[in-house]
């Protein structure tokens, strides 16, 4: 149960980042805490039901991959944006050059 408490706060305190974090890295690091927490929550829950243990940690082991490639992904994407715009800031991104 302990585990489970901890997973929604991961995902409490991810959410909190994208919603207030100005920096598209700073959203970068909250997607991946937003990610280990919902692993966490996959691993306790097998755990703490019927289900097999073992099919929790290959459910994670997913996550965890889908994690690393979301985040090589937005990285060459923030790269781009800073060689473009020169800021990784969300507010100069959205501005439309007319």
């Amino acid at each position: 149960m302990l585990y489970q408490l901890v997973a929604l706060g991961l995902l409490a305190i991810g959410l909190y980042g994208i919603v207030w974090r100005k920096s598209l890295v700073g959203m970068l690091i909250s997607v991946e805490l937003m990610l280990n927490g919902a692993g966490l929550s996959i691993v306790s829950a097998s755990q703490l039901t019927e289900a097999d243990g073992a099919s929790g940690q290959i459910a994670t082991l997913f996550v965890m991959g889908l994690a690393a490639a979301e985040a090589t992904l937005v990285l060459a994407i923030i790269v781009v944006v800073a060689k473009r715009f020169k800021s990784t800031e969300t507010d100069a991104v959205s501005r439309l050059k007319g």
